[in-house]
């Protein structure tokens, strides 16, 4: 599957977050709001399946084919250039500024919320017979999730705000494995492969992704679920954020950088 060694991925991974810091802000946005939209409906499939079969183990199997589906076609979730840009500001790339790794996420962010804010608008309009219906099963479901998840944080206070940022560092590490996992191979099937584990693993785990919950709660709201727009930011969206930020740039981004880039000198035993 034409494996590439850790040296060549992590460099290739530098050049990515380069690449991305240079990016027109048209091709930016379109590319993020379209990987927010495809794993929007990943989320949906996957749901969907989880309720249809009573199993949740098979939503977490089947989730990842939208994040390879996004990857392959070039998209970019936030969750990616969180781990990829800030690489090419500590490797001192030309051109690579802090204000300019941040604009790129703000960029990055809006993309994906609308794209993922689309797809939620869509599946709750055909879900609801165009808001004529209680969404069934599965809006049921999504606004359970939804309400566990911003209010049952809620209810612990401090301590529910710092499960919630730990859970999005879990997740990043997870899925910006995932993006690595991209570049890890040259063939379709070795990049599939190496995605699909480390992104199995976060839906099964239950894990907090910025983007998935783009979906979600906006799709709850719309659906009739019992939380407001500002618990879903407060009490969800900014805590992940920053947990996803944290977990992914220290667990993935500068682990591989400092070991496989900064190579430390070998020990000596004379």
């Amino acid at each position: 599957m034409a494996y590439l060694v850790p040296s060549e991925f992590v460099t290739k991974m530098v050049d990515a977050g380069e690449s991305k810091i240079y990016m027109s802000t048209r091709d930016a946005l379109i590319r993020a709001y379209m990987a927010g939209a495809i794993l929007a409906l990943s989320a949906v499939f996957a749901v969907s399946c989880s309720v249809a079969t009573g199993v949740p183990l098979i939503g977490a199997l089947l989730f990842p084919v939208g994040f390879c589906m996004l990857y392959l076609l070039g998209f970019d979730l936030l969750t990616g250039v969180f781990v990829l840009t800030p690489l090419a500001l500590i490797d001192k790339r030309p051109g690579v500024t802090l204000p300019r790794v941040i604009k790129h996420w703000g960029i990055v962010f809006t993309g994906n919320f609308l794209g993922a804010f689309t797809v939620a608008f869509l599946m709750a309009y055909i879900f609801t017979f165009g808001f004529h219906t209680d969404g069934g099963v599965l809006a049921k479901t999504i606004g359970t999730i939804g309400e566990k998840r911003t209010l049952g944080y809620a209810e612990y206070g401090f301590a529910g705000m710092l499960t919630l940022f730990i859970r999005g560092m879990l997740c990043n590490w997870m899925v910006s494995t995932g993006v690595v996992g991209a570049m890890i191979s040259t063939t379709v099937g070795g990049k599939v492969i190496a995605m699909w584990m480390p992104v199995m693993l976060f839906f099964a785990m239950a894990f907090e992704h910025s983007v998935v919950n783009m979906f979600l709660f906006p799709f709850g709201i719309l659906t009739g679920a019992h939380f407001t727009f500002l618990d879903y930011l407060i009490w969800n969206e900014i805590p992940t954020v920053l947990g996803n930020l944290v977990g992914g740039l220290a667990f993935t981004g500068l682990t591989l950088y400092s070991t496989h880039v900064k190579t430390a000198p070998k020990r000596s035993f004379n």
